[in-house]
């Protein structure tokens, strides 16, 4: 979602109630998980048994989104190679991010791991034990083309209507250049805002930025008119203390990028190498 969407501030009701019921839950159940009561795979505990079991949150493409009735993505294709390693099958659970940053859903044993596009930071350490980095992320600034504007400080100078996705590193980082931005559920209603005027321009992680542009009639109107480069990168969120899993997730991901198979996931979802995508 570069200190990507630090996805922060979605605080509403419903949100705040799924983090209380998932830390309940978590206080009650000892972190087995559901359904089937869990296993083992691999030497690693799994909250269902012959599952890897995936937290994300959906729309996110292209890491994580809907294509008929799968989900697929950039995320899903990094995670499967996680549950080859295990022998298991990966399942995908679509769930608020305010309760996948908190750590909730890992502590209430919804499951094994989270990803969801998930920019590591300090305060997120502090509940969710992080995989190595498996994503350099960056931010971009989208408007209509010919709109004049070339930089964050534009949007200020020349009074326009700021959009950013809700809960997202992105959104964090305008808020504290000072911004008050409208904040979007996800990333396909923060493009809808753009494209009916509910905003001016829109702050959103790059790749996911190119994603759209590779569609002719967002590509005919829009077009990158800044980059913010926040240092971000994405991490696989565990729960605190997983050593077991962290330790595979962190192999199969070094070994994707050594032998070439993180380059070709890239490129399938990205259509360049990883080095291309980052100086776009």
């Amino acid at each position: 979602m570069a200190l990507w969407p630090m996805r922060r501030r979605v605080l509403c009701i419903g949100a705040a109630a799924l983090v209380t019921a998932l830390t309940a839950s978590a206080c009650g159940g000892g972190g087995s998980g559901s359904g089937s009561g869990g296993g083992t795979a691999g030497g690693v505990r799994l909250v269902n048994a012959g599952k890897l079991t995936t937290c994300t949150h959906l729309q996110y493409e292209p890491f994580q989104f809907n294509q008929g009735s799968k989900v697929v993505g950039f995320d899903v294709d990094v995670i499967d190679l996680v549950a080859k390693k295990l022998g298991v099958k990966q399942d995908v659970i679509d769930i608020d991010f305010a309760a996948i940053k908190s750590g909730a859903v890992l502590n209430a044993g919804r499951c094994d791991l989270a990803a969801a596009g998930m920019t590591i930071n300090d305060e997120r350490r502090k509940n969710i034990e992080f995989s190595v980095p498996y994503f350099d992320a960056t931010q971009a600034l989208l408007a209509k083309k010919g709109s004049g504007i070339t930089s964050l400080g534009d949007v200020k100078a020349r009074n326009l209507k700021l959009g950013a996705q809700a809960s997202t590193t992105g959104l964090q980082y305008v808020t504290g250049k000072g911004y008050e931005p409208i904040e979007f559920a996800d990333s396909a209603k923060e493009l809808l805002g753009l494209e009916t005027g509910q905003a001016d321009v829109i702050v959103q992680d790059l790749p996911v930025v190119l994603t759209w542009l590779k569609k002719p009639e967002i590509r005919a109107k829009y077009e990158v008119v800044a980059g913010l480069d926040t240092g971000e990168h994405y991490g696989i969120g565990m729960k605190k203390g997983n050593t077991a899993l962290s330790k595979v997730v962190d192999e199969v991901i070094e070994q994707a990028r050594a032998d070439g198979t993180y380059n070709a996931i890239y490129k399938k979802w990205f259509g360049a190498e990883p080095s291309r995508v980052a100086a776009s």
